[in-house]
């Protein structure tokens, strides 16, 4: 499922080994109450949740749910768009990126470039969204072109539309450049549109993280 610098953990996983050992946690629920035998039955279920507790950063519909099972209902959900990154200088906003991702259910995220990516900021949402990695522009831009998938590529550059009038397809990759240089060259030509979202302040851009965040939600504004 993942291009993981680190193996995945089995169900419950370190996730849930942190938080049984957080003194005081903030968020999830206790132990399945009145014990093993009033636990529910099914293999969605990890016993070692309705034993300990679930403090996992999950929406409650999948409170002590094993991994497998919730990759697996949200893989019958997921929505057509997809989203890629441009990865040349191991950018610390690809976790929050990856993040926003899983919260807006993206069919896949897309590593352009290095394979590593510091999974920081993605907050453990990685262990339930599809990452895939490209080596360069030209093996993505394959792989979207053989996926019958247009790339819309997003960043302030001349000649982009402003996001809330321009077309955007329903099934397609987002494409994201890094903090600062924004898109290489080669990524803009390997797009079929060029994207970027109306400003009203001094600074000539905003945060990476937070325009692929924008560019999600007016995605899904239209389309989920």
């Amino acid at each position: 499922m993942t291009d993981a610098d680190e193996p995945t953990p089995a169900p419950g996983g370190d996730e849930a080994a942190a938080a049984r050992t957080d003194p005081s946690p903030t968020h999830g629920v206790g132990p399945w109450p009145g014990g093993p035998a009033h636990w529910p039955d099914g293999p969605r279920y990890d016993p070692e949740l309705l034993a300990n507790g679930d403090t996992r950063n999950v929406v409650d519909a999948y409170r002590y749910w094993t991994m497998e099972a919730i990759v697996a209902d949200l893989d019958a959900q997921r929505h057509p768009f997809h989203v890629a990154i441009e990865n040349w200088q191991h950018d610390l906003n690809i976790g929050s990126i990856v993040r926003s991702a899983n919260a807006f259910l993206a069919a896949e995220v897309h590593i352009v470039g290095k394979r590593r990516w510091n999974r920081r900021g993605a907050m453990v949402t990685d262990r339930y969204q599809h990452v895939r990695h490209h080596e360069d522009v030209a093996a993505f831009a394959a792989w979207a072109r053989e996926a019958g998938l247009p790339v819309i590529a997003v960043d302030n550059v001349e000649g982009s539309v402003p996001v809330d009038r321009a077309d955007l397809p329903e099934a397609c990759v987002l494409l994201f450049g890094q903090e600062g240089p924004g898109l290489s060259p080669e990524a803009i030509a390997a797009a079929s549109g060029v994207v970027e979202i109306t400003q009203y302040g001094s600074t000539r851009s905003i945060n990476a993280a937070s325009a692929a965040a924008v560019i999600m939600y007016e995605w899904c504004r239209r389309w989920a």
